[in-house]
């Protein structure tokens, strides 16, 4: 197959052309200063105006609670981070889940060197949290609970809903990373319970290096970016207006197409499970079976080494990842994986396949035959797949 099958939606998503149109004319026609006085910088002013609008209806938020950042990881780090220091007076206490994304993890080790203390959460085999267990471990100098909405590997849609419910019923405040959930899932903060959110523009066919983070009107949240007045003074630094005009749009098409999206990604999504599962033994779905984003298959591969599986995959013409993108680098196992239970020899033998609705059944029937082809493969070169089979032979 000579055309390329992007299958890694979760690392980063195709810019929409409506996007791109919509972007192009405040690099060259209405380049003001959103923060000038002039006229000439209105037009600049109305379009982040515009955008912070539409964001604001897709959560049920008002538009004075829409902080645009660079991206999902600054807006989580900006949340912890501010949300600790403005609330240290009642306590030091913090509660997250060993699956969060490392924009999170980092955060809390970074906080935790200042003298925070940190609960980390066990999940369940599906990567679930589960809410009596945020509830028992609320103290009295609890000032933060941070749970991502859905998990970026496998997909696991948490319980947000509930933890929300009993951090306000505790007088905790509740922060949700849902860079991965933002555009693919209904999202309303005033049914959650949620007093910041944080989202990504780049997950949703909008441009990279733009985010925002959602601020409860009340919150006591400090600047995370000192210097000028932007952001009503809570984050400094010139708008990125193209990629707010961006972003903006790309929420729109993402609302507007939610639904129909969600039914296509999810035919998809179960018939390559069923299909891989069927076709190739020895393999595990990670993840909550239907309590998943729409887009997200994770599955392990017993007997094999994940990045021999992506190289092999990427000679096909395939676009796969083995976890997070902030990790591609990393050698270690999955900690999400490892947080769920498998073994390091399991968990190093997952391929994480994150589908877009521009995807085919002729695409995934492609993947899938590939991916038999390369298991096998792989598999006869495995002493350990050998060991096994003839550990089966003895057996019988």
């Amino acid at each position: 197959m000579d055309k390329l099958i992007y299958l890694d939606n979760a690392a980063t998503t195709k810019t929409a052309p409506e996007v791109v149109e919509a972007m192009l004319p405040y690099f060259t026609t209405y380049y003001g200063n959103p923060s000038s006085i002039y006229s000439f910088a209105a037009e600049s002013k109305k379009a982040v105006t515009h955008a912070r609008e539409i964001i604001a209806a897709s959560l049920g938020a008002k538009s004075n609670e829409i902080y645009f950042t660079a991206g999902g990881s600054e807006s989580d780090n900006w949340a912890l981070k501010a949300a600790a220091e403005a609330y240290e007076s009642k306590g030091k206490h913090i509660i997250t889940s060993k699956i969060e994304h490392h924009a999170i993890l980092h955060t809390c080790q970074a906080l935790e060197k200042k003298g925070y203390e940190i609960t980390y959460l066990d999940v369940d085999e599906y990567g679930m949290v589960r809410p009596e267990q945020v509830k028992e471990a609320i103290r009295e100098d609890t000032i933060l609970i941070t749970i991502m909405f859905a998990n970026n590997e496998i997909g696991t849609i948490q319980p947000v809903e509930e933890i929300g419910r009993i951090a306000h019923e505790k007088g905790v405040l509740f922060h949700t990373d849902a860079v991965q959930a933002y555009g693919h899932v209904p999202v309303d903060v005033d049914a959650c319970n949620i007093d910041m959110l944080s989202a990504s523009g780049h997950k949703v066919n909008g441009p990279k290096g733009i985010g925002f983070l959602y601020i409860r009107k009340g919150i006591k949240i400090r600047s995370f970016i000192h210097g000028g007045a932007q952001e009503r003074s809570r984050r400094a630094g010139t708008e990125n207006v193209p990629g707010i005009v961006g972003f903006g749009k790309a929420v729109e098409l993402a609302f507007a197409q939610l639904k129909q999206r969600e039914e296509k990604e999810t035919e998809l999504r179960d018939y390559l499970i069923k299909k891989i599962e069927k076709e190739i033994p020895h393999c595990r779905l990670n993840g909550h079976r239907t309590q998943r984003l729409s887009n997200n298959v994770n599955i392990s591969f017993r007997f094999i080494e994940g990045e021999s599986m992506l190289i092999k995959l990427d000679f096909a013409g395939i676009c796969a990842s083995s976890g997070s993108a902030c990790t591609s680098g990393s050698l270690d196992p999955s900690h999400v994986l490892l947080a769920i239970g498998l073994p390091h020899e399991i968990a190093h033998g997952s391929l994480r396949l994150t589908v877009s609705q521009e995807n085919t059944m002729e695409e995934m029937d492609y993947v899938a035959d590939t991916l038999k082809k390369i298991i096998e493969e792989l598999r006869n070169m495995s002493p350990l797949y050998e060991d096994f089979i003839k550990k089966q032979d003895k057996d019988k």
